[in-house]
């Protein structure tokens, strides 16, 4: 198995979860919201401050690896084949995570599986757009 097969989204997904699951206290969606609003850095603009949060950082984060898993969905290849069902699998798990676990009632994790499900049909959309250029240039 190629390493390009791995979903990125996974590692904000796993980031998450120890994030949540470790350094969480009891266990409610109350504070685990709390801690997701931490406040990592603060920069002071002018008269204001600027509070750049946990929830901030992996929201972030995300973005950056939906945008990857989209540029990696524009590759055709048996390796894309199996990226694609991982990210249906990672789409699977955060939404049974959502429904299940009260640490995940978070808009943070509401973002994380949204993301998913875009990973997941825009790479099949993509593949098949991909291929469809690949067999009207070949035919």
């Amino acid at each position: 198995m190629s390493l390009r097969a791995i979903p990125l989204i996974l590692f904000v997904f796993i980031f998450y979860n120890i994030l949540v699951l470790i350094g969480g206290g009891s266990g409610t969606a109350l504070e685990t919201d709390k801690l997701l609003r931490d406040v990592l850095v603060a920069i002071p603009l002018g008269k204001e401050t600027w509070n750049f949060s946990w929830g901030d950082l992996i929201v972030l984060l995300l973005f950056f690896t939906l945008f990857a898993e989209l540029l990696k969905a524009t590759y055709t290849s048996s390796t894309s084949l199996l990226d694609h069902g991982l990210s249906m699998l990672v789409f699977v798990v955060c939404l049974i995570e959502f429904l299940m676990v009260p640490q995940a009632y978070t808009s943070v994790f509401f973002f994380i599986v949204i993301a998913t499900l875009i990973d997941v049909v825009a790479g099949y959309t993509i593949g098949i757009r991909v291929a469809r250029r690949d067999l009207a240039i070949g035919g």
